[in-house]
């Protein structure tokens, strides 16, 4: 069983300790589009809790909806939890995460974000096995959220006998 007519992703939600300095980040250094943006939003009674599974008396100060060219949109919150915060989740964490962009260039977009001040982690590395012609690296947001960029401009291994084709610039889907 599948979730019934599922299309894919729509849109990816994360938290971040100040909107607006991930929303230059978002918009100056990566290049996405801002959508909209709504808030703030609190409630006195269990709907908080209920609906988004945090303390009831947390206030959402705003959420910002972002567009990055073909992939997901993002929907980037910020809180004032009325608990407390925890710390950046590490990609080890349960619930650790990161998100990756896909560019043509990786080299070029790597010194592109040196150039703005982003720390890089590492230098690209060469995919192996299923992922053989795909090189990636990961960067840090200003806040320290882990991001990716990767680059298989000819195509990644797994992808010649994939019963579902990955989206790719040069090899369109039907």
């Amino acid at each position: 069983m599948a979730i019934p007519n599922l299309h894919g992703t729509d849109h990816i939600g994360f938290t971040v300790p100040d909107l607006d300095q991930a929303t230059d980040f978002f918009v100056r250094v990566i290049g996405c589009e801002l959508v909209y943006s709504l808030g703030p939003f609190e409630k006195n009674d269990d709907w908080m809790q209920q609906h988004l599974n945090v303390h009831p008396r947390t206030v959402m100060r705003e959420l910002r909806f972002f567009r990055c060219a073909n992939g997901s949109n993002f929907e980037v919150f910020q809180y004032e939890p009325a608990d407390g915060q925890n710390p950046q989740p590490r990609n080890s964490d349960i619930g650790g995460y990161h998100l990756a962009f896909y560019v043509d260039d990786l080299d070029l977009a790597v010194e592109y974000l040196k150039s703005e001040g982003i720390e890089i982690l590492g230098e690209p590395t060469r995919s192996a096995n299923a992922s053989l012609g795909q090189r990636w690296v990961y960067f840090l947001s200003p806040w320290g959220m882990q991001f990716e960029l990767v680059s298989f401009p000819d195509g990644k291994q797994y992808e010649t006998d994939a019963p579902v084709k990955l989206w790719h610039p040069k090899f369109p889907s039907d």
